[in-house]
């Protein structure tokens, strides 16, 4: 088979790859609700964990980190052995990780891609890996906001690539990806900015999760607090 065909095919499986949900299938191995359908409605680790169970958050992130480990290893590993030209783990890496942004499975709606986005850098290079969720980790751990961490690590992930490498194609493939996880966060960004981003472990909007809100309280004429038996 020409190398470019197998290329292409393993493109493609990446993309397959990357396009299975782990927030959907903990959800469902936990029997919880679809992730969809409340909090920020994204199918990522962060609203699975919005459900309570901590087990099935977990799960959800280390499904997602492992498809991205997964995809580039085995591309590194076999693109020699099969004479494959030297683009394809940086293909594969844009493809499992732009799957997993863009699912086939649910309509092109997906993740916006941290944890699949950290999978993959561990399988580039593990100290590159380390090093972003290093930082990561300090933003999180620090200022308590996960949305503002990965926006850190994702600037950081390409500087820490140019300054290991210099210029290289692998580098391109994951300033794609840092550009794209920062677009997906874009309105954790402008909520940053308007001090209305929630923080780790943080009280959540109730709304958000499609609660209903509190009664109001009224006062009444002998001045003793009443809740309003409103139940609209």
């Amino acid at each position: 088979m020409p190398p470019s065909l197998l290329t292409a095919l393993g493109v493609l499986a990446a993309y397959l790859l990357g396009s299975i949900s782990f927030a959907l299938v903990a959800s469902r191995l936990f029997g919880l609700a679809d992730p969809r359908s409340y909090g920020s409605k994204n199918p990522g680790a962060t609203n699975v964990l919005r459900s309570g169970h901590k087990g099935a958050a977990i799960f959800t992130l280390l499904g997602d980190a492992a498809k991205g480990w997964l995809a580039v290893f085995l591309a590194s590993h076999y693109s020699r052995q099969y004479g494959l030209p030297d683009y394809t783990p940086g293909l594969v890496a844009l493809a499992v990780f732009f799957g997993h942004l863009y699912p086939i499975f649910l309509g092109f709606k997906g993740g916006k891609g941290v944890a699949t986005a950290a999978g993959v850098l561990l399988a580039i290079n593990v100290w590159l890996g380390l090093a972003t969720l290093g930082t990561w980790l300090f933003i999180a751990l620090t200022l308590r906001y996960s949305s503002l961490a990965a926006l850190v690590a994702a600037a950081a992930a390409p500087v820490f690539a140019v300054l290991a490498w210099g210029k290289d194609g692998m580098v391109l493939a994951i300033g794609i990806i840092s550009m794209a996880l920062i677009g997906k966060h874009w309105q954790n960004l402008q909520r940053l900015m308007a001090g209305s981003e929630p923080k780790i472990g943080g009280k959540k909007e109730a709304l958000a999760s499609g609660a209903k809100p509190p009664r109001p309280v009224r006062s009444t004429k002998s001045g003793h607090a009443t809740k309003s038996t409103d139940s609209r």
